[in-house]
């Protein structure tokens, strides 16, 4: 009886060790490809790089760039929204003027670093928007935790994740706000001082406007544009982008989402063969729908997505943004598929689309969203997940933005057939692994007793 327990305990730690190694791994690894795809390559010469006008009669927005890796949406979404209106001078800021990189990959170049921003303007900058930026080094987040506390009187706009960050300066202590759904009880945790809201799309208390996951952070901005500028101008916004839940806009309330993570853990831990999606950077992209590729696919743990341009000098955005892809058309990898974003996409690429043609080696090409102009930049791209992986890896893509409207028609496979597959897999070989282990040193031991116990009796 003592043996069998014995062998049972190390089958099943055995089953665990190896299973939960396995996924570890793979969950570290489709991390880096997210949170942590800090640019590895060489840096091309940045001089001559342009900064969109200052108007000294407009007020200034702030976006800031971490010292990490900023979150792709929660940075573009009020970058691009304020630009929109015309009405702001917009920048993306950083503690110095050396490239950073977005989620999945995307590396943007700062137009200016707090020092200097502080020179131009001898104020508080009007808006300072805080998309989620990983701390894993406090040392590297110190820089942007003083810069804001500097101007904590200023309307300070927090996107998705990045109410963590703002509650890290003291700021959120006594106030209520929001944030994305996946972080709540780490939040809570945290910062307990802070008032945490989860059945809002944003909150506004006092100076501060928090919105909650991806999407709401539309919503959020949207609500700071018609607060300063006027409710049309952020109706019109909305229409121009066919953004289908203005409606949060006048009333934020929601019902919260419940906390299920299966299948993005599982994904992530044991999707090994990804799928490798380039995706097309050019001159005049907008930049919600860029990062939006980098979003819904990359962090699905399903796929990895490589920004791809023609040539070694920076593409400039629609609204002055400056970007350096990580791979040119001349050398790109191969790839399963190529992504070109932007409802304009055809023809401010025309010259890029043709040289990848005849360079390119991938066999589908996809206009992520020129060929749905009408629609809105998530909407396609979560249909065309659900074809490339599944139903329950799209769901989720949609719940992680906090999605909400009722135009997505998701069809797929049921369940990602590969995850599980690997899993059951990971399981047998570690149920294989423990039945050698049992053979060679628990059973064979075990005989080799039974042997000398009869040969003593005889």
């Amino acid at each position: 009886m003592k043996r069998l327990f014995v062998r049972l305990v190390v089958y099943v730690l055995i089953f665990v060790v190896f299973v939960g190694g396995v996924g570890f791994l793979g969950l570290i690894r489709s991390q880096k490809n997210f949170y942590g795809a800090v640019r590895q390559e060489p840096i091309p010469s940045l001089q001559g790089v342009k900064k969109p006008e200052y108007n000294p009669n407009k007020p200034t927005v702030a976006v800031i760039l971490g010292n990490e890796t900023t979150e792709g949406s929660d940075f573009m979404i009020p970058y691009e929204l304020l630009s929109r209106t015309g009405a702001f001078n917009v920048y993306s800021v950083a503690s110095d003027n050396q490239v950073r990189s977005l989620t999945g990959g995307l590396d943007v170049i700062p137009h200016y670093s707090f020092k200097e921003m502080d020179q131009l303007l001898g104020k508080s900058p009007d808006i300072i928007a805080i998309p989620f930026m990983t701390m894993r080094d406090e040392k590297k987040y110190e820089p942007i935790l003083k810069w804001i506390q500097k101007h904590s009187k200023t309307t300070l706009l927090s996107i998705c994740g990045g109410s963590g960050n703002l509650a890290a300066t003291g700021l959120l202590k006594g106030k209520s706000a929001a944030s994305h759904w996946q972080s709540m009880p780490e939040l809570k945790r945290l910062y307990p001082e802070t008032n945490w809201i989860r059945d809002q799309r944003y909150v506004q208390d006092g100076n501060v406007v928090s919105s909650a996951g991806v999407s709401s952070g539309i919503d959020a901005v949207l609500y700071v544009i018609s607060q300063k500028v006027g409710e049309p101008l952020a109706e019109k916004i909305a229409k121009e982008m066919n953004y289908p839940s203005y409606h949060f806009v006048k009333n934020p309330k929601m019902d919260p989402f419940d906390f299920d993570m299966r299948t993005y853990i599982l994904n992530n831990a044991f999707q090994w063969n990804k799928t490798k999606a380039g995706v097309l950077l050019y001159n005049g992209v907008e930049e919600m729908a860029l990062a939006s590729v980098f979003d819904i696919y990359s962090d699905t743990g399903t796929a990895k997505v490589l920004s791809i341009s023609s040539s070694e000098h920076p593409v400039v955005t629609k609204h002055g943004l400056n970007l350096i892809s990580r791979h040119l058309i001349s050398n790109a990898p191969q790839l399963d598929k190529m992504m070109i974003p932007g409802r304009e996409a055809k023809s401010l690429a025309a010259e890029e689309i043709k040289k990848w043609n005849e360079e390119g080696n991938t066999k589908e090409v996809q206009f992520v969203h020129s060929d749905s102009p009408d629609r809105f930049i998530f909407e396609v791209q979560l249909e065309d997940l659900a074809k490339q992986e599944d139903l329950l890896t799209a769901k989720h893509a949609v719940k992680r933005l906090e999605f909400r409207a009722n135009d997505i028609h998701l069809e797929g496979k049921p369940f990602p057939l590969e995850t599980y597959g690997n899993v059951v897999l990971t399981g047998l070989l570690a149920l294989l692994v423990a039945f050698c282990i049992d053979r060679r040193f628990i059973m064979k031991k075990t005989i080799f007793k039974l042997k000398d116990t009869s040969l003593k009796i005889s």
